[in-house]
Parts: structure tokens; C-alpha cells; sequence
């Protein structure tokens, strides 16, 4: 089993995967109209989002006119600090509190994103941490996606609940929960099927697994976790919205930041959404998962190693 790395070498890592998509802004440049509008681009051009954008080139323009900017250095502290203090409301912590075992974490997501393979990052997590865990194949639409987290779960020593290919995913998902019960769980994950989120048979598979499991337990699931590509761009944005008003998203998982995302799509959905960013992934690894940290995000996407000066 991979061991987990630090905190500090997945930071590293952060700002290594970002290095294509960070601000270039020329050190000891004078802070004038073409400077912002050029900043302006790279920041949509980065995913940030045009609502986003606008607010953070605002804060800049401001911290200008009060002369608090006397060159494109101090520019990029302040745009650090801007950035980091839009993120730090939606950087919480992961918490695995609940009066009930087991507690009940619903994954969701359109194919393709990362799902199964987060659920298999944080069952290595967890595992570490002494707590038992299960998990339920509830992506009962594609046979691969049981599979591939059978493998998860043989991996990390895990059970896992499935049924036959085709099978009622709330089946699996209230068997899964009877199972979780009767060997006194900690956690029990619960995959699901990932087909476009336009389609309204998928939403509606969820809520139904979603009123399952309420019935096992009223506040299950206790967590539900959106999964996004980075890569995705603003459809990312699309993508909350259709599955937070469908099945409640608490919590968003970003995935991807290894490929060529840009990584601004993480200011777009704190600025338009204002849901927890849980986790970002960097890449298909085990260890390649870390809870959200604001301040580290922000200088990574400026390029600003953290604990220094630009």
C-alpha cells in the first residue's frame, strides 16, 4: 500500500500540477489600466469565471486607488490574499461526525470524473485511521465501475456490497447500509451511476437512494459528495447546480488538477455556490488526495511558492 505523503509534499505537488495555469504577471511591472485588463483575461482564461473575475480585479483596482499597490509584486500578494479570502468561507474540513453508525457518504457525479477512484483514496484515508469502513457498488449500470471498485476494496482490505449488473442501485445502497449496521461500521461510501446530468432517470435514481437510505436512518446520507472534473471548465458550474437541486450536494470533491485544468473553476464555484470544497485530487494515486486549503490554492494558482514573498 502506498503510504500517504505529507501535507507539504502534496503542496509541492499542487503547485507543480498548476504551473501552466498560473498568473503570469512580469515582476516590477507599473500597476496601469493594461496591467487589470490583462490580468482580467488570464484570470477567464484560468476558468475563474467572469462574476468571480470581476470581483477580485474590483478588490485590486481598490487597493490601487488607496495607493496600497506600488508595483506588480505587491499586486500579486494582493491577489493571494483576495483569492484566499474568497475560498477560506467553502474550505472546511472533512468531518466525520455523526450520533449513528454508520455514517452515510453518497458519491455523485457524471461519468468519468473520478468517483469510484475518490472513494478509493478515501477508504485508504480512513483505513489509516483505524476506522472500518464499506463500500456499495451502487453504479450498477456499468459492470466496469463494480468492478473497479472491488479492486478498491481488495486494495485497501474493504468490503464491498454489490449485486448483479442491472441490479435497483437503492437495493444495493439499503443492503449495503444493513451490512454496514451489522458489522459496526464506521463509514459506509456509496458509488453511484454517473450518466449525464441532463438526464432526469439518473437524478431521480438518486433521490431514490437518497429516500432508501433516509428510511435506514433519517439523517443518512449524512454527506453528499459532488465530484468534478477541473478539467471541465464552467460546465462544472452546470453540473452543481442540476445535482445540488436534485439531491442536496454538502460537499465538492475536485478532481483532476494533474491534467491540463486550470484550476480557476475552484473560485467559480466558491463565488456562484458557496458549497465546501472537501478534497482536490491531483491525480490517480492513492495518496493523491488532500483536504482543501485556501491560502495554498490561491498561491499556487498566483505562483507564489507559500511562506514566501513574490
Amino acid at each position: 500500500m502506498n503510504q500517504p505523503i505529507s501535507k507539504t509534499s502534496f503542496l509541492n505537488k499542487l503547485r507543480q500540477q498548476l504551473r501552466h495555469a498560473v498568473l503570469h504577471i512580469t515582476p516590477g511591472r507599473a500597476i496601469d489600466d493594461a496591467l487589470m485588463e490583462e490580468l482580467e483575461n488570464q484570470l477567464l482564461q484560468a476558468d475563474v469565471g467572469v462574476e468571480a473575475a470581476r470581483a477580485i480585479l474590483e478588490q485590486l483596482r481598490t487597493h490601487a486607488r488607496e495607493d496600497k499597490l506600488k508595483d506588480a509584486d505587491a499586486l500579486r500578494t494582493a491577489l493571494v490574499e483576495i483569492i484566499t479570502r474568497l475560498l477560506e468561507p467553502i474550505a472546511h474540513p472533512f468531518k466525520l461526525a455523526s450520533a449513528n453508525k454508520p455514517f452515510v457518504i453518497l458519491m455523485v457525479g457524471v461519468n468519468g470524473v473520478g468517483k469510484t477512484t475518490t472513494i478509493g483514496k478515501l477508504a485508504q484515508r480512513y483505513k489509516s485511521r483505524g476506522l472500518n469502513l464499506m463500500l456499495a457498488a451502487g453504479d450498477t449500470f456499468r459492470a466496469a465501475a463494480v468492478e473497479q471498485l472491488q479492486e478498491w476494496g481488495a486494495r485497501q482490505g474493504v468490503s464491498v456490497i454489490a449485486q448483479a449488473g442491472g441490479a435497483d442501485p437503492a437495493a444495493v445502497a439499503h443492503d449495503a447500509w444493513l451490512a454496514a449496521k451489522a458489522h459496526d461500521s464506521d463509514v459506509l461510501m456509496v458509488d453511484t451511476a454517473g450518466r449525464l446530468h441532463t438526464q432526469s432517470n439518473l437524478m431521480e435514481e438518486l433521490k431514490k437512494i437518497r429516500r432508501v437510505l433516509a428510511k435506514l436512518d433519517p439523517s443518512a446520507p449524512q454527506e453528499c459528495l459532488l465530484v468534478l472534473d477541473a478539467g471541465t471548465g464552467q460546465n462544472a458550474l452546470r453540473q452543481i447546480e442540476q445535482f445540488h437541486t436534485a439531491v442536496g450536494v454538502t460537499g465538492l470533491v475536485i478532481t483532476k488538477l494533474d491534467g491540463t485544468a486550470k484550476g480557476g473553476i475552484v473560485i467559480a464555484a466558491a463565488q456562484r455556490f458557496g458549497l465546501p470544497i472537501r478534497f482536490i485530487g491531483l491525480g490517480e494515486q492513492a495518496d493523491d488526495l488532500e483536504e482543501f486549503d485556501a491560502q495554498a490554492f490561491a498561491a499556487a494558482l498566483v505562483g507564489i511558492s507559500e511562506g514566501t514573498q513574490p
